[in-house]
């Protein structure tokens, strides 16, 4: 399979080094487009993958193609793109947040049956631990979403979702790195308010925070459970978390939740 990326940033790029890493895609096998031809160039040699300078011949070449660009720019990209698709019939692969394959199928104007496969993936993907959530449109196969599911694990994990389901994802997979590097960042300084330098908080409470994940997803039991097991009668644990719910820790995340899902929804009626 031949696999073409219009768009080459930070993560196109982790796509791309992903799968050649884990052996889903050939490098000779993959084909990049990017307005910044040098950079698209040298990412191109470094991995052995080829650079052209016309996404039109991208499109002609490939069998699926990702469209790695932001979502004001999408438009415009399939727009310019749109006879080569319709002509050469590739599968289309969105990650723009907040467009709908409807709306990407809405550019064309046409009858015509596209295959068209979104993907929300979050910035993790970059240490090949991303998170990413997979739907096609109602011309894409069982076997096109398991293609691209089968891609993004390459790059951390991948599940299926109905897309009505995506702007929830968004905000609890997409967004919440931003919420976790708060988190993060609040440990250490908090370290630092009682006396202890920030870089060195900052190197612990990321290794904290990073242990912790592992620990749940190699768990079979839930996160009070774990509580629980850290959580020594009258001890720091148990202080230290009846202070976080006396100031409304829970609801305060969900509330941060429940505004990102209504500002990507906002976003998606646009």
């Amino acid at each position: 399979m031949k696999i073409g990326f219009i768009g080459a940033g930070n993560m196109a790029s982790a796509i791309v080094e992903g799968i050649v890493q884990k052996g889903f895609s050939q490098p000779e096998d993959i084909y990049l487009y990017d307005i910044s031809a040098e950079k698209v160039q040298a990412f191109a040699e470094k991995v052995g993958a080829h650079a052209l300078n016309d996404p039109q011949e991208v499109i002609k070449t490939v069998d699926t193609l990702i469209l790695a660009v932001k979502p004001n720019v999408i438009k415009g990209v399939l727009l310019e793109a749109k006879d080569a698709i319709l002509q050469n019939d590739p599968l289309i692969v969105s990650i723009a947040a907040g467009t709908s394959t409807e709306a990407i199928y809405d550019v064309f104007e046409t009858d015509q049956p596209i295959r068209i496969v979104r993907v929300m993936p979050n910035m993790n993907a970059m240490v090949g631990e991303g998170a990413a959530a997979v739907c096609g449109n109602t011309s894409a196969t069982k076997e096109d979403v398991a293609t691209i599911i089968d891609l993004f694990n390459a790059v951390g994990k991948a599940w299926p979702l109905e897309e009505k389901y995506f702007s929830i994802f968004t905000a609890i997979a997409g967004s919440s790195p931003a919420y976790t590097f708060l988190f993060i960042d609040s440990i250490a300084r908090a370290a630092v308010k009682n006396g202890l330098p920030k870089d060195i908080a900052l190197e612990m409470a990321t290794q904290a925070v990073l242990g912790s994940a592992e620990t749940l997803a190699h768990s079979k039991e839930n996160p009070w459970t774990l509580i629980d097991r850290v959580s020594s009668p009258g001890g720091t644990t148990v202080a230290g978390i009846v202070e976080l719910e006396d100031n409304a820790f829970i609801s305060t995340v969900i509330k941060g939740i429940d505004a990102t899902i209504r500002k990507d929804e906002e976003l998606g009626k646009k």
